[in-house]
């Protein structure tokens, strides 16, 4: 462990390479994001991708708690499916379902679960559109 490593220095490295929060290519045209990370040789690591992933799961259910009133009241399993698909999408991609969306605030789910199989994302997604349709329809995980 390197216990060289202190906040002053952390800050110095923060003025040094910047934070930048979207990738760029940093002078020697490697793809590069936040503070240096050179994602081209070194990437991320499991945890850092786990990390990444709860924080995008929180911002997507987040987006879809504000974008439909009845989301908070759907059970668990359904939600899922629908942070899923917004994950998958963008809550705009996910917004076109409109019949979907009225089955799913109706409490329909054998309809919500059709019109998730006769959309282009299923031809697209397959075996996930699939699964996510059975969940939906059913209300229990697979």
């Amino acid at each position: 462990m390197i216990t060289a490593i202190t906040d002053n220095f952390k800050n110095r490295l923060c003025r040094h390479e910047g934070i930048m929060l979207k990738p760029y290519r940093c002078s020697s045209g490697r793809l590069t994001i936040g503070i240096g990370r050179n994602l081209e040789d070194t990437g991320l690591s499991k945890s850092e991708a786990l990390f990444l992933l709860e924080n995008d799961l929180r911002r997507v259910e987040l987006e879809c708690s504000h974008a439909f009133s009845w989301f908070d009241a759907l059970d668990d399993v359904r939600k899922r499916v629908l942070i899923e698909m917004a994950f998958n999408m963008g809550i705009t991609g996910l917004m076109t379902f409109r019949h979907m969306l009225k089955a799913i605030q109706k409490k329909d789910y054998v309809n919500a679960s059709k019109e998730m199989i006769n959309s282009l994302w299923a031809k697209q997604v397959k075996t996930r559109a699939y699964r996510l349709a059975h969940i939906m329809e059913t209300g229990e995980e697979i």
